[in-house]
């Protein structure tokens, strides 16, 4: 199969299968397992932070970020379509218990001048504006690095934090031709994915200054988050930082490969240029969306729709090469002619 869906459905590489079965472990619960204390140290490395905590999940990092930098009854401001916003199950105020209040997004973008506006005034009837997230990449876009300093100046100027989800800020990192640690140095915390385009079986790390990550390792604990044996995962993301960065390229052409030859086959894509390797989609006027991933399946290609829309999100990723590039535009192009209703 094609896997279109997302870069979640990478399957590590017999390398990484390796790496992992031969890593030295210990109890993480007594901060002695080597490997889990390795990533920790190469993660904040990477970023410029201090000290880094290992986590099984993107959203248990975000979540931990929300709890460690707020209070109950605190505020972030956050973009409107923002993955912990939008995705997270609604983490941070079911368990956080902060607010969140929402300001438009361009893409990638937020303006420094919305971010402003959203601060709360210092007064009891209001609550307290404490973070502002940022999301590098966002659905594909880059947010610019002249925009991401602006908003962290202005939010600094104010004695705010900014926390970045970087799910995927090697895929940033490679688009934009700079080290991780050029982005996330407008930050003042980043929690980013070993297991989506680093194809990684599980694990992200969420980095910061060592008080933070301090404190967020207690709440890790209390969370459930407390792993014992965890070299074994955290193996495959030493292998992943080693040697899946720099092949992230690949899937960032074969993205756009795939958004050419969707858009000569009369489909709209809702960019010109997909910058990383994710897009979004819609088919030719008249086609079943529903019929079309039925068809598409049967022809070795999955995509996803989500309930009630048209639009495909389109994800390349490792395991996924040019000629299934190929193979995958000819099964939509007779696809295409033949859910048309």
């Amino acid at each position: 199969m094609i896997d279109l869906r997302s870069d979640t459905v990478t399957l590590p590489p017999s390398a990484m299968r390796e790496a992992m079965s031969i890593a030295a472990l210990g109890d993480d619960g007594f901060g002695e397992d080597p490997t889990v204390n390795a990533i920790e140290g190469r993660a904040a490395d990477v970023l410029g932070k201090e000290a880094a905590v290992f986590v099984p999940t993107g959203t248990m990092g975000n979540l931990l970020a929300a709890m460690t930098h707020m209070r109950p009854g605190d505020e972030m401001i956050c973009g409107r379509a923002m993955h912990t916003f939008a995705a997270e199950g609604g983490g941070a105020a079911r368990f956080a218990g902060v607010s969140t209040w929402l300001i438009p997004q361009r893409q990638a973008r937020i303006e420094p001048s919305d971010i402003v506006a959203a601060i709360r005034a210092d007064r009891p009837t209001c609550p307290h504006t404490a973070v502002v997230w940022v999301e590098q990449p966002h659905n594909g876009w880059i947010m610019p690095l002249d925009n991401l300093a602006d908003v962290s100046a202005v939010v600094r100027q104010h004695g705010l934090t900014v926390h970045m989800d970087g799910a995927r800020i090697f895929n940033a990192s490679v688009a934009l031709g700079v080290p991780a640690r050029e982005i996330a140095r407008y930050a003042d915390t980043v929690m980013f994915c070993i297991s989506k385009g680093l194809s990684a079986p599980v694990g992200s790390l969420l980095a910061g200054p060592e008080d933070f990550v301090r404190r967020a390792r207690r709440t890790r604990r209390a969370l459930g988050g407390g792993m014992r044996q965890a070299g074994v995962i955290a193996a495959a993301g030493l292998f992943a930082l080693d040697h899946m960065i720099d092949r992230l390229a690949d899937d960032h052409s074969n993205a756009r490969k795939l958004a050419k030859g969707l858009r000569h086959l009369g489909w709209r894509v809702d960019r010109d240029v997909p910058e990383t390797n994710m897009f979004f989609a819609e088919p030719t006027a008249g086609v079943s969306e529903v019929a079309l991933v039925g068809r598409l399946k049967e022809r070795g290609v999955l995509i996803f729709v989500p309930t009630g829309s048209r639009t495909l999100r389109l994800v390349t990723h490792y395991g996924i090469d040019a000629s299934d590039i190929d193979r995958a535009l000819d099964a939509f192009a007779t696809v295409t002619e033949t859910v048309a209703s």
